[in-house]
């Protein structure tokens, strides 16, 4: 009797996609290495997410940058000056030249000043209790403190 197994599908696909070089890990590094964030968007406590689509040539380029979903105050144009500093693997596809449409989100996250962090210090505080049998009487306590910053 023959296996009654499903066959397997695989999808062949004859284009190949373009591909930030160390992938999606290192696509995160360049963003948040090469963010600089907007001073009107500081002054006004603004932050959040951008969404951005563009297009990606056969050499890796990226061209028409377009935010589809921002928060103003400058973080829009500083997330078309970061997509515009990357590149792409090149790609070959059986020498068709293709653009890619490709869409990345960027988060803008207001850095929290060291004087505002939640508390820098560990306490530790433990009390040993005496047993009935020993002479002395009464708890000792200890507290430590650890200051972090």
């Amino acid at each position: 009797m023959k296996d009654q197994a499903a066959p397997v599908s695989r999808k062949k696909s004859f284009i190949t996609l373009p591909k930030y070089t160390g992938g999606k890990k290192a696509f995160l590094e360049f963003v948040t290495s090469n963010l600089a964030y907007p001073e009107e968007a500081l002054k006004n406590g603004i932050q959040g997410m951008i969404h951005a689509e563009y297009e990606v040539d056969n050499l890796g380029k990226i061209s028409d940058i377009r935010i589809k979903k921002g928060i103003g105050y400058g973080c829009d144009e500083e997330a078309i000056r970061i997509l515009s500093l990357m590149f792409y693997e090149p790609v070959h596809n059986r020498g068709i030249r293709i653009k890619s449409k490709m869409k990345a989100r960027i988060l803008f996250k207001l850095p929290v000043p060291l004087a505002e962090k939640s508390d820098n210090n560990i306490n530790i505080n433990y009390t040993i209790s005496k047993n009935k049998d020993q002479k002395k009487t009464g708890n000792q306590s200890y507290s430590y403190t650890i200051n972090l910053g």
